[in-house]
């Protein structure tokens, strides 16, 4: 517990000096709700939304989804990546300290930064655009925690077989946008084609995406999205750890 503890205050201090990384991860959601949170009518009931707002069960869900899908396929394969590409893996690996704990401290960092930009995100809308906060907390709690294991567990994935750090990005990327389209971030669920709708339901961005802003209004999440979150963070998981590479 006390190397796991030192590598992680250890990966923390690595993120904070990199002055893009922290403006990133919070900037992009923070900016996105903001944004469009300032448009007219955006905080205004629609028929569309079941008489929510968008802002609350569009706008925020999305900010609190593309954070955790950045730091889940972005910048945490990327920092696997370059460690690879670094050769610090392979020194782990001969040293008494398991390669393990690295990545488990390279998780608990990006997880924390998560919790921080979601918590910033609820605030900052609560008392900037009078945004309501979640409506079913604990199906809210949930459903981030799923997708953030199920995002996470890909980006594991990508970590696991990307030989250098700029590979992960473009391989992280590439998962990245698709997913974006089909999982309801560019164009709202309610306007997707029956069967891309579907799609949304069973991607991991697009699941929890969907969960979470069914609980923000309120909602139960459905089983289809939490049970796809959980099947694909056990099966990815189970299969980055069996290619997973060291050197």
């Amino acid at each position: 517990m006390a190397v796991l503890t030192k590598l992680t205050a250890a990966e923390a201090k690595v993120l904070l000096r990199d002055p893009g990384a922290p403006a990133v991860v919070a900037g992009i959601p923070l900016a996105l709700l903001l944004v469009f949170g300032l448009m007219p009518d955006a905080n205004q009931p629609d028929p569309k939304y079941g008489g929510h707002s968008p802002l609350a069960t569009v706008i925020a869900p999305m900010a609190v989804t593309i954070l955790l899908a950045m730091l889940a396929l972005t910048q945490f394969p990327n920092a696997m990546g370059t460690y690879r590409e670094k050769g610090l893996l392979k020194r782990l690996s001969a040293s008494p300290v398991p390669p393990s704990r690295l990545l488990a401290a390279q998780l608990l960092v990006n997880l924390a930064a998560a919790v921080v930009v979601v918590l910033l995100v609820a605030v900052v809308g609560k008392l900037a655009l009078g945004i309501a906060l979640p409506g079913n907390p604990a199906g809210f709690l949930v459903s981030i925690v799923l997708g953030a294991l199920a995002l996470f567990s890909v980006g594991l994935l990508v970590a696991a077989l990307a030989p250098t750090g700029r590979a992960a990005s473009g391989i992280g990327a590439a998962l990245l946008f698709p997913m974006l389209a089909l999982g309801g971030v560019w164009v709202p669920k309610e306007q997707l084609p029956p069967v891309l709708q579907h799609v949304a339901d069973v991607l991991p961005l697009g699941a929890t995406l969907n969960a979470l802003r069914a609980t923000w209004a309120g909602d139960a999440p459905e089983a289809l999205q939490l049970g796809a979150m959980a099947a694909f963070a056990v099966v990815c998981t189970a299969v980055a750890a069996r290619v997973f590479r060291w050197e």
